[in-house]
């Protein structure tokens, strides 16, 4: 599916797509794990925060329960998820922004940012090594990275969970709620066709993270969701 179309379908299933991951078990608290993973300090007093790829509001959420002191400032290219964003409530310290990630600069967002969270964002992007120099260049020298991404290329196993879920569960339950199941196709053979762990950290490692690593998630999602952390090279280890 083209990169505007899949910016269509999410527009058209928004609200759907919303109820879905509320039912999903682990979703909510799997986002603040990975949220907790970057390790800012005093709840976010004084950071600033950016979350990429925010859809309805969930990550964002996240990032709040986290780090309930900082400001967030999330993105999304979908119109229609960010709409359903909007209309929940919100402190003064959070906003919206519609863009595309590839297209963000620290004039535009007004940063650079301490840290930022990418949910399900890198894998729906048509050149993931322009998005993570994006985003470092967002950063602050230091300013840490985590991307809350699906990765089961390296796994038998994992592929053939996803599979499962996706055929019995997932699938289903978005046609059911929307009365079609292209997104939901979509998000199944996305999964599959997206680097194992060991090649995004490598693309990371490339863009110029250092510390790269990943961190695992628990129940059916443990080998299918991770966490991969980096940060962005400090100004004296930039030169090197």
């Amino acid at each position: 599916m083209k990169p505007r179309r899949v910016t269509e379908e999410f527009d058209r299933a928004a609200l759907s797509y919303d109820r879905l991951v509320t039912v999903n078990p682990g979703y909510h608290a799997h986002l603040r794990r990975s949220a907790r993973r970057l390790r800012l300090p005093d709840h976010g007093a004084g950071l600033r925060l950016l979350d990429l790829g925010c859809g309805t509001g969930a990550s964002t959420a996240a990032l709040l329960a986290v780090y309930p002191e900082a400001a967030i400032t999330a993105v999304d290219a979908s119109e229609g998820m960010l709409a359903v964003a909007r209309a929940k409530p919100w402190p003064p310290g959070v906003r919206f922004v519609h863009a595309r990630a590839e297209e963000l600069t620290v004039e535009e967002l007004g940063g650079p940012f301490d840290a930022a969270l990418a949910a399900y964002l890198l894998r729906n992007c048509p050149d993931p090594d322009t998005v993570l120099a994006t985003i470092a260049g967002l950063l602050r020298p230091a300013g840490r990275l985590a991307l809350h991404e699906y990765s089961v290329a390296d796994s038998a196993l994992a592929r053939a969970v996803w599979t499962l879920v996706c055929a019995t569960v997932i699938i289903p339950a978005g046609r059911l709620l929307t009365g079609r199941a292209d997104l939901y196709r979509y998000l199944w053979r996305s999964v599959m066709e997206f680097d194992g762990a060991a090649r995004l950290r490598r693309r990371m490692s490339v863009a110029g993270y250092r510390d790269v690593r990943t961190a695992p998630m628990t129940g059916w999602q443990r080998g299918i969701v991770h966490t991969f952390l980096g940060r962005r090279p400090t100004t004296a280890e930039e030169g090197r």
